[in-house]
C-alpha cells in the first residue's frame, strides 16, 4: 500500500525531480494510449477522449456533464498518430486529446485548439488585509459587509483531530457527495489528514459561534493551497449563498495578516462555463499553468462534424486557449443563431484578451451532417 504522503506529493509536488519521474512514468503509461468514445442516450454531440489516462477523471466527465444526458462509454486501443490525425474515433463529433508537451505537433491540425489540461487560479496577497476587499466589485464588497454584521459571522482557526474529523465526516464528505455523486473527486481521509492538516491550516466559517462552512489548506512556504471545503452537512442552501465567498475573502485576509504572499485557490479544466472557474473568478485571480506535473501537460480539442449539436456545445463553453505567443485568451464560437457566450467572462490576470471565432470560418470544410442521411455504424469504432 502506497503511504498517504508519498500519494500526495507524486500528485500534487512542485519539485522539478517529482515532476520529472511523473512525466517519464506518464510517458510509459500512455506509449499505447486508449481512447474513450461516449455516446448520449439522447440528444447532444458524440464525444471522445484519448490520451493520457488523467482526462478520464479530469476532462470527459466534465464535458459529458455539459452536454447532459446519461452517457454510453466505449473504450478500445489506439495510436498517438491516431489520435493526432484525428482518426482514433471517426463516429466522435468532437475529439479531446491529452497529450505531454513534447507530443504536441508543430502545425495544429484545422480544426483544432490547444488548450492547457488544466489551469491554476492564485491570488497575491499583501501586508494589508483590507487589499483583499478591493479585489471584488463594489457590489460585492457591500454583500460581504453587510452579511458579515448580518451573520454575525467569524473565522476560526482549529487545532485539534476532532476539529478534522467534524470537518472531513460532517462538511467536506456530505458536500462533495452532494454536490457530484460518483463523479466526485477529493482527497481521502488518511490522506487530508496526515497531508494537508498537518501541514496546514483548518479554517472553519461561524454565524454566530455555529459552524456553518470549512476549508482545509496547506501551507507550502509563503504560500497557503486551498484543498477541501465543504458546508455543515452538505446543506445546498448554504452552498448556494454567499458563505463561501465570505470564507474565501475572511481567509485571504488572514492569509496577509500573517505574512504570506499568495493563496493558491486550486486549479480547474479549461472551460469558461466551468462553475468554479466563474465563481473564482470574482477575486480576480491569476491564471497560470499548475506548478506540478499537469505543467506539461496539453488538451488538444479537435472538431470532426459541423452539426447543430456541435455549434450549440462550443458556443455554451468558451474555453482558455493558448494564443500565438503562448499566453491564454477566452474563446468564444458564435454564428448568426448563437451569439458569443461573453457573459462567461474570462477575464483575470494571465488571459490576455479574448477571441471571437465564428463557426462558419473555423468548421470551413468539414462535413455538414445535418445534410447528410445518418450513418450506421455497427461497431462505434
Amino acid at each position: 500500500m502506497i503511504p498517504p504522503t508519498w500519494r500526495y506529493v507524486w500528485n500534487n509536488s512542485a519539485d522539478p525531480r517529482v515532476v520529472r519521474a511523473h512525466t517519464l512514468t506518464d510517458a510509459v503509461v500512455s506509449a499505447r494510449p486508449r481512447v474513450t468514445l461516449s455516446r448520449p442516450d439522447c440528444a447532444g454531440p458524440v464525444l471522445a477522449y484519448g490520451g493520457l489516462p488523467q482526462g478520464l477523471t479530469h476532462v470527459l466527465p466534465f464535458l459529458e456533464q455539459r452536454r447532459g444526458t446519461a452517457s454510453q462509454r466505449v473504450r478500445r486501443g489506439t495510436s498517438w498518430a491516431e489520435l493526432t490525425h484525428g482518426r482514433a474515433a471517426p463516429d466522435a463529433d468532437l475529439l479531446a486529446v491529452g497529450m505531454p508537451r513534447d507530443r504536441v505537433p508543430a502545425r495544429l491540425p484545422r480544426h483544432s485548439l490547444l488548450l492547457p489540461f488544466r489551469v491554476t487560479l492564485a491570488v497575491p496577497v499583501g501586508p494589508d488585509p483590507q487589499d483583499v476587499l478591493g479585489r471584488l466589485s463594489r457590489k460585492a464588497r457591500q454583500q460581504h459587509s453587510r452579511e458579515m454584521r448580518s451573520h454575525r459571522r467569524t473565522l476560526e482557526v482549529a487545532t485539534a483531530e476532532d476539529d478534522f474529523a467534524f470537518f472531513y465526516d460532517g462538511m467536506h464528505r456530505p458536500t462533495m457527495t452532494n454536490r457530484h455523486g460518483e463523479a466526485a473527486r477529493s482527497e481521502d481521509r488518511d490522506s487530508a489528514l496526515v497531508c494537508l492538516f498537518r501541514h496546514g491550516v483548518l479554517f472553519f466559517l461561524c454565524e454566530s459561534d455555529r459552524r456553518v462552512a470549512g476549508m482545509l489548506c496547506r501551507l507550502e512556504g509563503r504560500t497557503l493551497v486551498v484543498r477541501l471545503a465543504g458546508v455543515a452537512r452538505g446543506d445546498g442552501e448554504a452552498y448556494a449563498s454567499g458563505t463561501y465567498m465570505a470564507m474565501y475573502v475572511l481567509i485571504l485576509q488572514w492569509a496577509a495578516e500573517h505574512g504570506l504572499t499568495r493563496v493558491d485557490l486550486s486549479g480547474c479544466e479549461p472551460f469558461l462555463s466551468k462553475g468554479i472557474f466563474q465563481f473564482k473568478r470574482k477575486m480576480h485571480p491569476e491564471v497560470t499553468l499548475p506548478d506540478n506535473h499537469f505543467t506539461g501537460k496539453r488538451l488538444m480539442l479537435r472538431i470532426r462534424r459541423d452539426t447543430p449539436s456541435v455549434r450549440d456545445f462550443l458556443a455554451a463553453n468558451p474555453v482558455l486557449a493558448f494564443g500565438r505567443e503562448q499566453d491564454f485568451e477566452a474563446v468564444y464560437f458564435h454564428d448568426e443563431d448563437r451569439p458569443p457566450r461573453l457573459d462567461l467572462r474570462g477575464n483575470c490576470p494571465g488571459v490576455l484578451g479574448q477571441r471571437l471565432v465564428h463557426f462558419d470560418d473555423f468548421l470551413a470544410g468539414l462535413p455538414d451532417v445535418a445534410r447528410q442521411p445518418p450513418v450506421v455504424h455497427p461497431n462505434p469504432f
